[in-house]
């Protein structure tokens, strides 16, 4: 680590999903280092800055970079809190890799670039194989989310037979149910984020953890392909949510139930809505009065971007006329209510229904024309 005063003579090694993304050709992100023969006392007095709360973590003063001490980990209780770490000097980086989940995630690069590989995953990435590293994987329920969440990114890798044999017997030992809510949404949402977050749920149901951490959610087998194609589309995390949500008559406690943001809540909620509306209007050649009435019902007027991603969340499932529906939206926004108040002055209960009357105008002209 020469040239930099904070690392000079510091054994770090870059780990984790750095190393593992660059031997796989993609673009490197932030960079997670691990240190090894250090003390907290070592790494501040170097300048670094200690931001760990359950063992000792650093930002470099400079890059802000992590670095974590070497430490092993003891399993001393239920869920994903429940262990006491270790972070003497005496620690190795090998013993630092046997902690971690996956072998492909256990592969530390040294300064010099070398690789230190002590479980072979660089011969899983080759293989395209998610492994884990040893027992000490069923210890943590949080890695059944994860390793979910990297089949979703990572859509050409399989799960070894006995990485899913170990994620069974976990969720029959009752650790799943450990798990709490905002920690699943965490790797749930990332997870809708990837590539093919079918492969997620399809991790998540065969291992049996999606019925303990998402009981309401039904219909995963035919609502997964159209969550991956809002993926290659690029819709966002609200849309993808509510068409994962399609098939779920609870969702509203599937929400309550991993505190799911608001926004995905609403569009949850409003996409059966507007799937039934488009269905309807299907055989309304006349169809003004119902296409305000999808418009009011989703407050198209005060939130007209919200109704275009409900209506391109839709277009996974149905054909969908955008073109069509953004001009319907900008016409009947077009509408001065201002103007219709003034002229209903002395009569305030005409207001309301004035202003519709004009919006649903401007709907037939744009039919006629």
């Amino acid at each position: 680590m020469t040239g930099d005063p904070a690392t000079e003579g510091l054994r770090a090694y870059i780990v984790g999903g750095a190393v593992r993304d660059a031997l796989l050709g993609l673009p490197a992100g932030d960079h997670d280092w691990v240190v090894v023969g250090a003390t907290p006392e070592d790494m501040t007095r170097r300048g670094f800055i200690p931001v760990g709360g359950d063992f000792p973590v650093f930002l470099h003063p400079r890059t802000k970079e992590e670095y974590a001490l070497a430490r092993t980990e003891r399993k001393s209780g239920r869920g994903y809190k429940g262990f006491t770490f270790y972070t003497g000097t005496d620690v190795t980086l090998e013993e630092d890799l046997r902690r971690r989940d996956l072998t492909v995630n256990a592969i530390a690069q040294d300064e010099n670039g070398q690789l230190v590989d002590p479980l072979n995953g660089a011969d899983d990435l080759r293989a395209r194989v998610f492994r884990h590293v040893g027992e000490a994987f069923e210890e943590d329920p949080v890695r059944i989310l994860r390793l979910a969440r990297f089949a979703a990114r990572f859509g050409d890798f399989s799960v070894a037979p006995e990485t899913m044999t170990l994620c069974r017997r976990m969720v029959a030992a009752g650790e799943a149910d450990a798990l709490v809510a905002e920690r699943v949404w965490k790797e749930l949402s990332r997870g809708l984020m990837a590539q093919t977050p079918s492969r997620m749920l399809g991790v998540l149901a065969e291992s049996g953890a999606l019925a303990r951490v998402m009981p309401e959610l039904l219909g995963v087998e035919e609502v997964g392909p159209q969550v991956d194609r809002a993926a290659q589309q690029g819709l966002p995390l609200a849309s993808r949510y509510a068409l994962m949500c399609r098939l779920t008559p609870e969702r509203d406690a599937l929400g309550r139930r991993m505190r799911v943001p608001t926004e995905c809540n609403d569009y949850a909620r409003l996409l059966p809505d507007v799937l039934d509306a488009l269905d309807a209007l299907d055989g309304m050649p006349d169809g003004a009065d119902a296409q305000l009435a999808l418009m009011e019902r989703v407050d198209a007027l005060r939130k007209p971007e919200r109704f275009f991603e409900l209506l391109d969340a839709a277009a996974v499932l149905r054909a969908v006329d955008m073109p069509a529906w953004q001009e319907r939206v900008a016409a009947v926004r077009g509408v001065d209510a201002g103007a219709i108040a003034k002229a209903c002055a002395g009569e305030p209960a005409r207001i309301k229904e004035s202003v519709r009357q004009a919006r649903l105008a401007r709907l037939v002209d744009l039919q006629a024309g």
